[in-house]
């Protein structure tokens, strides 16, 4: 195989890992996102932008490296997306991935054609050089997508892999820069995708991992510091993980100027209020608030069915709450927010995320005006590398990988009105549930796990004597994102032992019941 001569490198990347990214091009494929969190798990900092960026824009932010993505479209199709002829002659390499390998043909004096023959799922690949399977074996399999086919390469690049029904799986132009694979590298069902990327970053674009849990760290510290100054923070402490990350980076980066507030609803589950004192207040050092706000929220709850309402009032009540201990602490110009990543692109990227609070994110429903500016530490992070820092920063690892809990916390796991007794019940059936969750080893392969108390009674016998008494359900998930869920397979034995433990520590409950539904059709929490 004759020596691939690769793109002139780029400039040695910038101190700050940040500084030069690897854009991430959206055509409106389903796996975009995905991408870019490929892109990070190699270490590379990746950022995620609309295909309508122009040549000029793309280069002040000074990337390494551009990928475009795939799409559902057809190139051929007038509303089909497009990108700024532009971005080719930025002089850093450009990987073209599905519809965007499509496209770049079809820009660079390539074809691309409706064969009739169609590619969906995994199939067979065989490759015959190229940098992006260096070191790969020949045969391997690649997951395909794709009615449209590249019949032509783009002009001056070499065909390096092909399928049954593709005879330009992959092209490369190393002169030019370009590369392109008609299958999908970032999906789990290619075997040897995430080497694909890496050969692509590492060996192509000569970047360094330098994307770690540390770098980030480091970097935001500073960011912070030049941020804040010597002014008050104030950050509204949650008890979830992204909220107590972004506060153990700020009081990194400005000490004892940060004041955390940690308004306890009532509605956490079991011990999760002693644990954030503790943490926070006894283990870290953090000034903290600690607001006992149980019985408020429970008279605002009083009566009230609808999942909208309680969210409305739970949201109401914290403001209020907020309010008056921001009050008490004086004039604070700035104020924690655990935005992450994902946040900020479901906000319609840098340019839809507002400077001032519009709307709540980890806070639990703050005001559209406060005279706050936002510190927002975790703005570039998706939740997995959320987690990487918390550990990094010494947070405890039952906090770190915390499954995701809801703003409005058990109010909206008990169906129908909220009251103290409910909610008591309901933490232990939860309690019991995670420990033998945690216990059977099953904790960390599950997104979410948890009960629900459905404010009606059932009958049961106990004894010799008739109950009639709550029901619990279990809850338990799998998935990537929470975009969509299956139901998990939960061991029958572990459901029997949870069963049991439930109806026999709880006086209250005498039925145990599991939900078998996927998202969709159903949510993931019942309200």
């Amino acid at each position: 195989m004759a020596e691939v001569i690769p793109f002139p490198a780029p400039e040695p990347p910038a101190p700050g890992v940040e500084d030069r990214p690897v854009l991430v091009l959206d055509l409106g494929g389903q796996y975009a996102q995905l991408i870019a969190r490929r892109v990070r798990d190699c270490g590379v900092f990746s950022e995620l932008v609309g295909h309508e960026i122009t040549a000029d824009e793309a280069r002040r932010r000074r990337p390494v490296a551009l990928i475009l993505s795939g799409g559902p479209a057809s190139v051929y199709a007038d509303a089909a997306p497009r990108i700024d002829p532009g971005l080719y002659e930025l002089g850093v390499p450009v990987l073209g991935i599905c519809y965007g390998a499509q496209l770049m043909a079809l820009d660079l004096g390539g074809a691309v054609e409706r064969t009739g023959v169609s590619e969906f799922g995994k199939t067979a690949l065989h490759t015959s050089s190229g940098a992006l399977f260096k070191g790969l074996p020949e045969e391997q399999t690649a997951w395909m997508s794709h009615r449209d086919t590249v019949t032509a390469p783009p002009e001056g690049a070499e065909v390096t892999a092909e399928s049954p029904a593709t005879p330009v799986a992959a092209f490369e132009a190393p002169e030019r820069g370009l590369y392109g694979v008609q299958f999908h590298p970032e999906v789990v069902h290619t075997p040897h995708g995430q080497d694909v990327l890496e050969n692509f970053l590492y060996g192509v674009a000569h970047v360094p991992p330098a994307w770690t849990a540390v770098a980030v760290i480091e970097e935001q510290v500073e960011r912070i510091q030049a941020q804040v100054g010597s002014e008050q923070v104030l950050c509204g402490l949650s008890g979830g993980v992204d909220s107590a990350v972004a506060a153990l980076l700020v009081h990194k980066a400005v000490g004892d100027q940060l004041t955390c507030v940690f308004v306890d609803h009532g509605l956490l589950r079991k011990d999760e209020a002693t644990q954030v004192v503790e943490t926070f207040r006894r283990h870290f050092r953090v000034p903290l608030v600690h607001v006992d706000a149980e019985r408020r929220f429970l008279a605002r709850l009083r009566g009230v069915i609808d999942p909208e309402d309680k969210r409305r009032a739970i949201g109401e009540e914290f403001i209020r709450v907020f309010e008056e201990e921001a009050a008490r602490l004086g004039r604070t110009p700035f104020l924690v927010q655990g935005t992450l990543y994902s946040d900020v692109i479901e906000s319609g990227g840098e340019a839809g995320v507002a400077a001032k609070i519009k709307s709540h994110h980890n806070v639990g429903g703050l005001p559209e005006k406060m005279d706050f500016s936002l510190v927002e530490p975790l703005r570039l992070l998706f939740k997995d590398e959320v987690r990487r820092v918390g550990e990094e920063l010494g947070l405890p690892e039952e906090m770190v990988w915390r499954h995701p809990f809801p703003g409005p916390g058990l109010a909206i796991r008990i169906i129908g009105e909220v009251t103290h007794e409910r909610l008591e019940i309901l933490r232990e059936a939860d309690a019991i549930l995670l420990e033998e969750v945690r216990r059977a080893g099953l904790y960390r392969e599950l997104w979410q796990c948890f009960a629900v108390l459905p404010a009606i009674r059932s009958v049961g016998v106990q004894g010799d004597e008739r109950t009639y008494a709550y029901p619990i359900v279990i809850r338990a998930v799998t998935s990537d994102d929470a975009m969509t869920a299956d139901w998990a397979r939960l061991p029958y034995d572990l459901l029997e032992t949870v069963s049991s433990r439930i109806i026999n520590e709880i006086p209250a409950v005498n039925r145990v019941a599991l939900d078998l539904t996927s998202k969709p059709p159903g949510t993931i929490e019942w309200e």
